[in-house]
């Protein structure tokens, strides 16, 4: 199974200490974060965000949280962002809606990272549904060169 998924070769090629958690799928947060032995807040979505025509990044957001586009659009210095269609995200990562990870994407994008990630261990999807990677959201900052601000509010 991992030799098809290129999140698991991506992280094993990074050289980030890492753990695999299998869990199948789940229905809400809470669900993902007892399955994973984590709190909701270590768990970090990773969403797709357009800027233009071609031109995408990733942003890592702690599990209870959201966007805040304004601290987003203000950080990135645009007027306008949004989220692609699932079909066009999937197009750019090469992975689907809720399976979307940084590792093993098939565009390399930039990354930003919400600062309430720093220090912390979390478990970031990998590629699959219900398979996600536990790690040291420093070492996954450093590895993707993420920029790391506040661009996360409370759910």
């Amino acid at each position: 199974m991992d030799e098809d998924n290129p999140a698991i070769r991506a992280l094993a090629a990074s050289g980030i200490a890492h753990e695999i958690t299998r869990h199948g799928r789940v229905g809400s947060l809470a669900e993902a974060a007892a399955a994973r032995g984590v709190e909701p807040s270590a768990i970090v979505k990773t969403m797709v965000v357009r800027r233009g025509e071609g031109d995408h990044l990733f942003v890592l957001v702690p599990g209870d949280r959201e966007i805040s586009w304004p601290k987003l659009r203000a950080l990135l210095g645009v007027n306008r962002i949004s989220m692609p269609a699932a079909e066009a995200a999937r197009e750019v990562t090469g992975y689907e809606r809720g399976t979307i990870t940084p590792f093993g994407s098939a565009t390399e994008l930039p990354v930003v990272a919400d600062e309430r990630m720093v220090g912390r261990t979390i478990s970031i999807g990998a590629g699959e549904h219900g398979v996600a990677a536990t790690v040291s959201a420093d070492d996954v900052i450093a590895h993707l060169d993420a920029r790391v601000a506040d661009v996360t509010e409370p759910v």
